[in-house]
C-alpha cells in the first residue's frame, strides 16, 4: 500500500479517536469523499493497524446506534426553521 494513503488512514483514525466525529464531517476536514474515508476506516485500517481499528469500529458502532436520533432532531430544526421564517 502507498505510503501516502496509509499516513491518511492512520491520520482519519487518529483523528477520529480524538473528535468522535462522524465520517462525513472527517471527509470534509481530510477533503476526500465520504466513500474514501469508509473505505480507509472499514478496509485499510483493519490491515495496517487491528488495534486503532477495533477502537475506531466501536465509534463506528455508536454512530450507527444514534443516527435515527441525529436524523430525527436534524428534521426537527429544519421544521422549526422554515415555521419561523
Amino acid at each position: 500500500m502507498n505510503k501516502r494513503i496509509v499516513s491518511r488512514v492512520i491520520n482519519e483514525a487518529k483523528y477520529m479517536i480524538r473528535t468522535g466525529d462522524t465520517i462525513r464531517e472527517i471527509a470534509k476536514v481530510f477533503r476526500v469523499s465520504k466513500s474514501t474515508v469508509h473505505k480507509d476506516l472499514n478496509d485499510r485500517l483493519r490491515e495496517i493497524d487491528s488495534d486503532i481499528y477495533n477502537q475506531v469500529s466501536n465509534i463506528l458502532k455508536y454512530h450507527i446506534d444514534i443516527r435515527h436520533i441525529r436524523g430525527g432532531e436534524s428534521t426537527k430544526l429544519k421544521f422549526l426553521e422554515k415555521n419561523v421564517m
